[in-house]
C-alpha cells in the first residue's frame, strides 16, 4: 500500500491521505473547491467544479494514473439544481472516456464547498 501526496492538489485537512495506491488501483479522497495552497474557492459552482477537477487529475498523476484510467467517481453536491452544469463541466474534464459515477445530494460538503468528487482508478503498471 502506497499513500499519496503532492503539492499540486491541496493537502488532506483531516487525518487521511490524498489518496492511496493498493492491488494496482487507487483511491482518492474527495477533493473539494481549495487551492493548492488551500485557499478555499468562491461559492460559484463552475469556479469550484473545475478547481475540484484539477485537484483530482493532480492526484491521480501523482499516484501513477489519469483521468482517462478512472474506473468510478462519486460526486456529492450541496443543490441538485447545480446538476446540469456540474455534468457539462464534469464532461469536458473527462471527454469520451465515462466512468461509473454516483452523484448524492447533500446537506452540507467541508468549508461549505458546492461539490466534492472522489474517484476509483487503474494505475499504471
Amino acid at each position: 500500500m502506497k499513500f499519496v501526496q503532492t503539492s499540486k492538489a491541496p493537502s488532506a485537512i483531516g487525518p487521511y491521505s490524498q489518496a492511496v495506491v493498493a492491488n494496482g488501483m487507487v483511491y482518492t479522497s474527495g477533493q473539494i473547491a481549495l487551492t493548492p495552497e488551500g485557499v478555499m474557492l468562491e461559492s460559484n459552482v463552475v469556479i469550484q467544479t473545475k478547481q475540484v477537477l484539477k485537484n483530482l487529475k493532480a492526484v491521480l498523476e501523482e499516484a501513477g494514473s489519469s483521468m482517462d484510467m478512472v474506473v468510478k467517481t462519486t460526486i456529492f453536491i450541496d443543490s441538485m439544481d447545480d446538476f446540469a452544469v456540474i455534468n457539462e463541466i464534469y464532461e469536458e474534464a473527462f471527454g469520451t472516456h465515462k466512468p461509473a459515477r454516483a452523484t448524492v445530494a447533500v446537506k452540507t460538503l467541508p468549508k461549505n464547498a458546492l461539490v466534492e468528487i472522489d474517484a476509483v482508478a487503474v494505475v499504471n503498471i
